[in-house]
């Protein structure tokens, strides 16, 4: 018996699937904790694939590429991409969540985050590679304001992950492409719309950071993520937007206006399941002097030796998880990525 896009839909939504694959005459493919998975032996056949294309507002006969949306039976809202492969209709569905996580339930450092947070002003920056979970510990700091501050968020995203339900903030999301055409524009007309707080989804070029910058000065929190993995490397790659004549003011809008980086990885437990590694450093004092000077190696020496619970790198982080029984030692080897750092560490060696 032939599967139906329904019976996926409701799969996807009992298994938490982050990403639905569907290419008609293959067996579909889901995203579950960030592992791809078969749904099932049957391939799905053009019938059902049309039939999705249609419902989605696709023509099978004149599009190629559609970015539309679509409400499943349960109610579940998705973000889809119609495509062809070889001239076969394709979809690939996103589930837009509205259960909001917890940062506790995380495991990110909540104390720390909702410190940065509580901030009228300043930047705060979660970064990791793709698939690392900064969606969602946004999310879960988006929703921690939700319900201890007021506030106006406006939120720029590519895409929209979460919808937010107005508690104690009103938040206004836009996502780019339906709702304006780049971050860039995205961000300067959220500042005509009467923000205290701006979430940028990515920052990835010169233009995006001097203007998350500039409204930092002019008095809004600015919370934002990076394709990047480490403090040092956010540093550097937020430093290196900037063309070589005006690097010394990204530093100098830099140092004044980040109040924190929080770096984050996903690996698996001795379950099976993911757990978040962290490395995180708060702004100020003489850290803010070494990011005006651009001295990043003096940076990593502070986070490797100062007792300061505000800084924290990897390698510790790692370290903590093994001695805890959360990770084994293969798993925290292969995270460390230098087996003799990391025995040397295990061993208290610094």
């Amino acid at each position: 018996m032939a599967i139906s896009v329904d019976d996926i839909l409701q799969a996807a939504e009992e298994h938490q699937a982050s990403d639905i694959f569907l290419q008609e005459g293959q067996v579909p493919r889901m995203k579950i904790n960030e592992q791809l998975m078969l749904f099932g032996d049957e391939p799905i056949l053009l019938p059902d694939m049309a039939g999705l294309w249609q419902i989605c507002g696709g023509d099978g006969l004149k599009d190629m590429d559609v970015d539309t949306g679509m409400v499943s039976r349960s109610g579940v809202r998705f973000r889809v991409n119609l495509h062809k492969v070889l001239g076969r209709l394709a979809a690939t569905l996103r589930r837009i969540r509205t259960d909001m996580p917890s940062l506790a339930a995380l495991g990110a450092p909540d104390w720390l985050l909702t410190q940065w947070a509580a901030h009228e002003h300043g930047m705060v920056l979660i970064t990791g590679s793709t698939g690392q979970g900064k969606s969602t510990t946004l999310a879960g700091l988006l929703h921690w304001m939700n319900s201890n501050v007021a506030r106006h968020i406006v939120t720029i995203e590519d895409p929209v992950e979460f919808i937010f339900s107005n508690n104690r903030c009103m938040f206004t999301q836009r996502e780019v492409g339906r709702d304006t055409p780049s971050f860039t524009r995205g961000l300067r007309a959220a500042m005509r719309q009467a923000p205290d707080v701006i979430f940028v989804g990515e920052i990835r070029d010169h233009d995006t950071a001097f203007t998350a910058l500039q409204a930092c000065e002019t008095g809004h929190l600015v919370i934002a993520s990076m394709h990047s993995a480490t403090v040092s490397d956010t540093i550097e790659r937020f430093v290196n937007l900037f063309p070589a004549d005006q690097v010394g003011i990204g530093l100098h809008l830099l140092s004044h206006q980040l109040r924190g980086v929080l770096c984050q990885k996903l690996v698996p437990d001795v379950n099976g399941r993911l757990t978040l590694l962290v490395e995180h450093l708060q702004n100020g004092g003489a850290v803010r002097d070494w990011i005006a000077r651009r001295a990043v190696s003096e940076i990593s020496d502070y986070m490797t030796r100062a007792g300061d619970q505000t800084c924290r790198t990897f390698l510790q982080s790692i370290v903590a998880a093994y001695e805890g029984g959360v990770i084994d030692q293969s798993t925290a080897i292969a995270a460390a990525g230098n087996e003799a750092e990391f025995r040397r560490a295990a061993r208290g060696i610094s």
